[in-house]
């Protein structure tokens, strides 16, 4: 094979492994490793844990007469985008005899940060339960990202995707839920629905396979992705300038279309330093979106080195301020005439600068994110 014919498929499947672009079935697997189950194919067994303590074979749904298998996960905007028609289709098919479950098939340590601008949390087991907590799950939510067996058997293409068993466990259907991602539309085509109807009615499903619209499997062999992402990120320059009274009150009035996260800390307060590294991971999971993370030190202007060292430690390389005086009661007033003077403080500013979190002292990680993610400048889905 000449080398230009295959050069186009190999940046194709370089950006889908990015998470830049999202697959659907007509291309290839990743070196052929992963192939996805064909129509006709018997189910392959598991023996997977659910968000529910549980551990779940095929064996747990012998008395289904229709076995749904829903790959999806947490972190991608599309998965978040169907959950609730997931948790509608449970509902309205579980008197006909069809159950149904989705596995969780990624790697959790293949997941840059960078891959996380959609979402609050990411694919490990213990975020899987508390997704599946807040969500109010109805069908068993099971974790193969550790080993990713059933992933590897049953190959799916991107999050979500649908493979549906007829009684006998015979595969009948492989595709997508419907042909419209943004919950707020209506679909054309209820593919998954349609072909569900037709197997309980005794009939063969009329479109056995369709396309695959989401995010890419994030295999184990992706796992090395995450240290050159760290050492690229080791490499982006760090700044520190100084900032008057009247400039952070021109921050606080956010005339951008951004949403705007600042934190107020100091070398010397303890919380601050503990807490810092979660809002760098913030500004890499968040800064392609419209999202802009700003801190400012309130250390005297003559530790201006030791505050930027801290800033260098932590890799912080979004925007970073200190106040240009060593007085402590015009940053307040500049940043909050609310703000009782305790470190941390820590913003969240809309767009025309409207202020929708102010806390002062540590904050919820978990929650900022949620925070952040609901946001209607930033959202989950596409």
């Amino acid at each position: 094979m000449k080398l230009h014919s295959i050069l186009p498929a190999f940046f194709v499947l370089l950006l889908c492994c990015a998470g830049f672009i999202r697959p659907t079935v007509n291309l290839p697997a990743l070196g052929g490793d992963h192939p996805t189950l064909a129509i006709g194919a018997s189910a392959p067994d598991f023996s997977l844990m659910g968000t529910d303590g549980k551990t779940y074979s095929l064996a747990s749904f012998k008395n289904a007469k229709v076995l749904v298998v829903v790959f999806t996960c947490n972190h991608c905007p599309t998965a978040q985008a169907y959950e609730d028609r997931i948790i509608q289709l449970t509902k309205d098919y579980k008197d006909k005899g069809v159950a149904v479950l989705a596995i969780m098939p990624n790697d959790p340590t293949s997941i840059q940060l960078s891959e996380l601008g959609y979402t609050d949390m990411g694919d490990s087991f213990d975020e899987m339960k508390r997704r599946a907590a807040e969500k109010h799950y109805n069908f068993p939510y099971l974790f193969d990202g550790k080993t990713e067996t059933a992933a590897h058997a049953y190959g799916p293409i991107a999050t979500p995707h649908v493979f549906i068993f007829d009684q006998a466990r015979k595969l009948r259907y492989s595709g997508r839920i419907d042909d419209v991602e943004k919950p707020t539309k209506t679909p054309h085509t209820q593919d998954t629905r349609n072909a569900l109807d037709q197997l309980l009615a005794g009939q063969p499903v009329a479109e056995p396979t369709t396309k695959v619209f989401g995010c890419s499997i994030k295999w184990a062999e992706k796992s090395d992705w995450i240290e050159r992402a760290k050492e690229e990120w080791a490499k982006e320059p760090v700044t520190l300038d100084t900032i008057t009274a009247d400039g952070i009150k021109e921050l606080i009035k956010n005339n951008t279309d951004k949403l705007v996260l600042i934190d107020v800390w100091a070398t010397w307060c303890g919380p601050c330093v503990v807490e810092f590294p979660d809002f760098v991971d913030m500004n890499r999971m968040y800064r392609r979106r419209d999202f802009k993370f700003i801190s400012i030190s309130a250390d005297e202007p003559a530790k201006k080195d030791k505050a930027l060292k801290f800033l260098q430690q932590s890799e912080a390389s979004n925007t970073n301020y200190i106040f240009n005086i060593d007085d402590k009661y015009k940053l307040i007033e500049a940043i909050d005439p609310n703000w009782q003077g305790a470190l941390p403080y820590t913003m969240i500013i809309e767009p025309g600068g409207k202020i929708i979190y102010a806390k002062e002292g540590p904050v919820d990680p978990a929650a900022m994110k949620t925070l952040i993610v609901d946001d209607p400048t930033i959202g989950r889905y596409y």
